[in-house]
């Protein structure tokens, strides 16, 4: 598969929008990850990504927790290397997610919390559906203690790790050092 070979941008490289949120990332996270830095050669891309995530954050409805679990869940079911990396590390170090919990959806073993396992399930089936999810599908989820909100949250999730994931297939990301100890590849099935 081809992939695209654009630059990393750095702030003094990016277009003034960019700059800024590559400027933004460089003081919250103590550097600019190379997802950011690549999709800075498109400015819709960088932007519309960090407003989503963001908002995402922040309204979603759901614990900081449960958020990773939702992305890492995304990532995994998509087959993304780079965010499946990133959010572990994020879970590990940020969100406070226990790490056989992070494991278990790395490594699509079953998931040793029954809330957070329904979050999972629910989420990749969504992806794999397409966002089709059978009534079944719906009334697991919510008898597992979400909402009907709570769809459209994951909904939203899904959304944002699109941008992303597709992104980080085509460009290829190389991965942060900070990610690399939680480096993921897809298991074989």
């Amino acid at each position: 598969m081809n992939k695209l070979s654009m630059q990393l941008h750095t702030t003094e490289s990016a277009s003034p929008t960019c700059s800024t949120i590559l400027e933004n990332a460089q003081k919250g996270l103590g550097f600019i990850p190379n997802m950011y830095a690549g999709m800075a050669n498109n400015t819709a891309l960088l932007d519309g990504y960090i407003n989503s995530y963001k908002s995402f954050r922040e309204n979603s409805g759901f614990t900081p927790q449960e958020q990773e679990v939702i992305f890492l869940s995304i990532a995994v079911q998509n087959g993304c290397t780079y965010c499946a990396a990133a959010h572990s590390f994020v879970a590990d170090n940020m969100s406070n997610v226990p790490t056989e919990i992070t494991d278990a959806i790395r490594n699509s073993t079953p998931i040793p919390d029954a809330k957070l396992s329904a979050l999972s399930t629910f989420t990749q089936l969504m992806v794999e559906k397409r966002g089709n999810p059978n009534p079944t599908d719906i009334s697991t989820f919510l008898e597992a203690g979400f909402t009907e909100e709570n769809v459209l949250g994951i909904i939203a999730g899904i959304g944002i790790k699109t941008f992303s994931n597709y992104f980080n297939h085509v460009f290829d990301t190389p991965l942060d050092d900070v990610f690399k100890t939680r480096k993921w590849e897809p298991v074989a099935v």
